[in-house]
């Protein structure tokens, strides 16, 4: 009796064997493989509590069996774009040997200590952060050795929609001044040659236009004024430098007249009124001017006038300018207290759109720095002391109203200028964009063209009879012409 039970359970035990081993006709799998390998998991991983996670489990072998199959088309990786610009700063980290070997024989370097900069910016409260400064540092090093500049620093940072604008401001190359001013003289325009067979006199000739247009002041020599330095920006370190074009005074009055947010892209147009001669990359370089004329300011004494100079008064920015060797240090209390112990060292911009005077017509009354002045009854800078705590480490930190995000320390022999902000000057909580001008007279007014009054019926008969009378003379006339040629 038992070996039959025994013999049926073994049937019994085939056939659901062999049941589980039924293969899908989904999957092309079976069941019993399966449960075999989830088996195998659960000894091999030592599962805790796997009668509550055996449904992941079971669904993770079935996902191990795919992961070696690849179909016809393959998931694209996505590349987010930090991993892109992390790929193009790798640059940054990496050093030439014979740049290298070029620094080793040079004696004094064209950039200034930025990780020294950015400390002192730091206890001033400003600044971009120490990691971010490193990688513009690197760029600023890149920039030097790949355009062979003489010196160069960092200027600020100019905040867009889209994206920012890093700025550097760096001197001119020997040569490069005349190379550019060649470039920028404006190309004579070729006049058709007259034909006089097409001459034509006209006898009712169309008026002539009598309006003529306002003279633009000349542009600045490149080295000179306002386009004393040479400005590169880029969008973040690692990327490509630009560099900006010279600026005309025509584009600075215009700036002063419209304000506009920067998109982060040098091509696109600024739409305004009044219209603006150029892109955004000649916006953002009038701001420039305009900002580094208002704010960039330095320890009095610490800069000198050159050879050249020495006679004209004191009050008045130079063009060119050398380091004082016999300044002394002025104490960090009285640079925050007192606003005269701060001077400018750049030229400022007159109301003519240039930092020198030019006469084309007729000089104005009055030519005044429109950076300097007070508005809203606020004054033009604010001073303070980075710390109360330890006076004797603090640093003198000047802040600029008229332009928020202009900024200066001092400490000793040690400043340095920044900007980093939009752009745009303070113009209070309201902004009025400029009236447009009068409309221009058409034409004037003369008897010539001046409408007569219609004549009345008895002067119209009266013309009308006289026209009839000369009409018969000159047939008279012509009768009796006639009369003798037949004689």
């Amino acid at each position: 009796m038992d070996n039959v039970l025994g013999r049926r359970d073994c049937r019994d035990a085939e056939v659901f064997k062999a049941f589980l081993m039924k293969d899908s006709t989904k999957s092309n799998r079976n069941l019993y493989e399966h449960l075999t390998q989830l088996l195998i998991k659960v000894i091999d991983e030592h599962t805790e509590n796997a009668v509550d996670v055996v449904e992941e489990m079971s669904r993770d072998v079935k996902r191990a069996l795919f992961s070696g199959i690849q179909g016809p088309l393959r998931e694209v990786p996505q590349v987010s774009s930090a991993e892109l610009l992390t790929e193009q700063q790798r640059t940054l980290f990496s050093q030439p040997e014979e740049v290298v070997a070029q620094e080793d024989e040079m004696g004094e370097t064209a950039l200034p200590n930025v990780s020294e900069i950015a400390f002192y910016l730091e206890q001033a409260e400003v600044g971009l952060g120490r990691e971010e400064m490193q990688r513009i540092f690197l760029a600023l090093k890149h920039l030097v050795d790949s355009e062979g500049l003489p010196r160069c620093r960092l200027w600020g940072k100019i905040l867009g929609i889209e994206s920012n604008y890093i700025v550097a401001e760096a001197e001119y190359r020997e040569g490069e001044e005349e190379q550019e001013s060649i470039e920028d003289q404006p190309a004579e325009e070729e006049k058709e040659p007259e034909n006089p067979e097409n001459e034509q006199v006209e006898a009712d000739p169309l008026p002539q236009s009598i309006y003529k247009p306002q003279l633009d002041a000349p542009k600045e020599a490149i080295g000179t004024g306002a386009n004393k330095f040479a400005y590169y920006v880029c969008k973040e370190p690692g990327l490509p430098w630009i560099k900006l074009p010279s600026v005309s005074p025509a584009q600075i009055n215009i700036a002063r007249q419209i304000r506009k947010f920067f998109t982060g892209n040098l091509e696109s147009p600024v739409v305004s009124y009044p219209p603006f001669p150029g892109n955004e990359s000649n916006y953002l370089r009038a701001q420039i001017a305009r900002i580094s004329a208002g704010t960039q300011v330095s320890p009095q004494g610490f800069y000198q006038g050159g050879e050249e100079e020495d006679d004209e008064e004191d009050e008045i920015p130079r063009d060119s300018f050398e380091v004082n060797p016999d300044f002394e240090d002025i104490p960090v209390s009285e640079m925050a207290e007192s606003l005269s112990t701060w001077v400018h060292h750049v030229q400022h911009i007159l109301q003519q759109g240039r930092c020198t005077w030019v006469n084309i017509a007729v000089k104005p009354d009055e030519e005044s720095n429109e950076d300097e002045e007070e508005m809203f009854n606020t004054s033009p800078w604010s001073s303070k002391v980075s710390t109360i705590l330890t006076f004797q480490h603090a640093i003198a930190v000047l802040r600029s109203n008229l332009w928020p995000g202009a900024f200066a320390y001092a400490c000793g022999k040690k400043f340095e200028n920044i900007y980093i902000g939009w752009g745009l000057k303070y113009v209070g909580e309201v902004y009025s964009p400029p009236i447009p001008p009068p409309p221009l007279m058409e034409y004037q007014n003369g008897p010539e063209i001046t409408e007569g009054l219609d004549p009345t019926p008895e002067e119209e008969q009266a013309l009308k009879e006289d026209l009839e009378e000369q009409q018969a003379a000159l047939e008279e006339a012509e009768a009796s012409e006639d009369d003798e040629d037949e004689d």
